[in-house]
C-alpha cells in the first residue's frame, strides 16, 4: 500500500526535473507514486520524463493555469492517506519522503491527526550552508515570511511548530482537504499556502517543521527572479485577499493599525525598488476579490481557534522585527 504522493507542478521546468526526479528515484522508502501536473510548458518537459521517468504520471494542461490549480488537479487525483507538493527546482535528500511521514506520524500532545502538513528543510542550492526556508509564520502586519531565510543551516535542526508550510516541499494530511478545502484558486499563485494553513489552522489543526527532511532549493524558478512585475502584483493581491477571506470583522478591526503599517512599510520597500505602480495596483485587485462568499464563515467552535492564531500574529511580529 502506497502512503504518500508526490505532486509536482511544472512549467518550462526542463532543466530541473532530471535531478529532481532522480533525487526521488534513490529515496529510502519507496511506497509513494509520483504525479508532474505540466502548465503548458513549451520546453518540452513532458516529453523528456515520459521517455526518462515512465513511472511518472504526467497530467498536462493546454496553458498556465497557475500553481493552484496544478496543485489541486494532484490532490484530487491522490488516493493515498498523504500529499507532498514539491518544486521542480529541488533536489531531495534520501530520506525526505521517509522523514516527512515519520514527522506527520508523530504523536504530539494529543493525537497525531491533529497535524495538517510538515515543512521540510529547504536550504540553498547555490550555498548549501545557507537556509532558504525552515517554515513560514504570519503576522501582524499582514506579512508571511520564510524563517531562517539566508542564515546558517546549522541553526535550524530543531523540529518545531510553524505557523505554515512552504508548499514548494511540504507533506500534508490529504483527508483534512475535503475538510477545510484545496489550494484556493483564485490565488493562482504565491501565498495559496499560507491560506491553506491560516484554514487548517482555524479548524484546529497543527503545522510543523521537520528538520530531518531536507531538501535543496533553487528557488523563483518559474517566476524568474526574486522581484518582478508578476510576483509583486500577485503577492501584493493576494496578501489583501488573504486577510479579508481568513480573519473576522473584529480581528481585522483590532489588527488594523498593524495592518496598515505592514502595507504602508511595503509601499514605501517598493517604491524604493522601482515597484510601487505594481505593488498599489496588486492591492486595488486584492480589494476587488473582497466579496463575502469568499469569507471564511465563523464558527464559535472555533473561537480558541482564533484566539491562538491572535496571539501568533503578535508574537511572530516581533520575531520578524528581531
Amino acid at each position: 500500500m502506497q502512503i504518500a504522493t508526490i505532486v509536482i507542478p511544472n512549467y518550462n521546468g526542463l532543466q530541473y526535473l532530471g535531478p529532481c526526479l532522480e533525487s526521488l528515484m534513490r529515496q529510502s522508502r519507496q511506497d509513494f507514486s509520483v504525479i508532474l501536473i505540466d502548465n503548458g510548458s513549451q520546453d518540452a518537459s513532458v516529453e523528456f520524463v515520459e521517455k526518462h521517468f515512465p513511472e511518472v504520471t504526467v497530467c498536462q494542461f493546454e496553458r498556465n493555469e497557475g500553481f493552484c490549480r496544478a496543485v489541486n488537479e494532484g490532490i484530487r487525483q491522490s488516493r493515498t492517506p498523504y500529499v507532498i507538493l514539491l518544486n521542480n527546482d529541488t533536489v531531495c535528500g534520501e530520506t525526505f519522503v521517509e522523514e516527512l511521514v515519520r514527522a506527520m506520524e508523530m504523536p504530539r500532545n494529543a493525537a497525531a491527526a491533529q497535524t495538517f502538513s510538515c515543512a521540510a528543510k529547504m536550504v540553498q542550492m547555490s550555498d548549501p550552508d545557507r537556509m532558504d526556508n525552515a517554515g513560514d509564520y504570519y503576522c501582524a502586519l499582514g506579512w508571511a515570511y520564510a524563517y531562517g531565510k539566508g542564515k546558517p543551516a546549522v541553526r535550524y535542526d530543531r523540529e518545531r511548530e510553524i505557523f505554515a508550510c512552504c508548499a514548494a516541499a511540504a507533506i500534508y494530511r490529504r483527508a483534512v482537504f475535503d475538510e477545510i478545502g484545496l489550494f484556493d484558486e483564485t490565488h493562482f499563485a504565491y501565498l495559496e499556502d499560507t491560506d491553506v494553513a491560516y484554514r487548517a489552522r482555524i479548524a484546529g489543526y497543527r503545522n510543523y517543521y521537520a528538520p530531518k527532511a531536507v531538501v535543496w532549493h533553487v528557488g523563483s524558478a518559474t517566476s524568474g527572479s526574486l522581484y518582478n512585475e508578476f510576483k509583486i502584483r500577485y503577492s501584493s493581491r493576494n496578501s489583501v485577499y488573504l486577510v479579508y477571506k481568513n480573519m473576522p470583522w473584529p480581528q481585522i478591526i483590532l489588527n488594523f493599525p498593524f495592518l496598515l503599517a505592514g502595507f504602508l512599510i511595503k509601499m514605501l520597500f517598493f517604491a524604493r525598488k522601482g515597484y510601487l505602480r505594481e505593488y498599489v495596483r496588486g492591492l486595488g485587485a486584492g480589494g476587488a476579490l473582497c466579496r463575502p462568499d469568499k469569507k471564511v464563515v465563523f464558527q464559535w467552535k472555533n473561537l480558541k481557534h482564533y484566539g491562538r492564531i491572535q496571539i501568533e500574529l503578535w508574537v511572530n511580529l516581533f520575531r520578524r522585527l528581531l
